[in-house]
């Protein structure tokens, strides 16, 4: 494999550099292209965990609204309760109850 710019090589990606062997400028001029790329892509996931969030809480608060208007409209703990007035109508009335 040649590392020559002639035609028939291959460019290399991704080459590890040594920290240590860089100038002051080199490596402030690293840092300043880093955080230009975290502030683009800081501002995209921010976005994106917002939605996300708003969606979660509008789910939560759907699952909530529908079961307290879902147990508001049962009807069940008014039958029982009918029934145990008619099971303590039958009985008779002791020193008990």
């Amino acid at each position: 494999m040649e590392t020559g710019s002639g035609e028939g090589s291959e460019p290399k990606y991704a080459q590890r550099i040594d920290p240590k062997k860089l100038t002051p400028e080199q490596l402030e001029y690293i840092r300043r292209k880093e955080m230009a790329q975290w502030a683009k892509r800081s501002g995209k996931l921010r976005s994106r965990n917002i939605i996300t969030g708003l969606a979660i809480g509008g789910i939560v608060l759907g699952i909530y609204g529908y079961t307290f208007f879902s147990v508001s409209q049962e009807k069940f703990l008014d039958e029982l309760e009918e029934e145990a007035k008619v099971a303590r109508a039958r009985y008779p009335k002791t020193s008990a109850n």
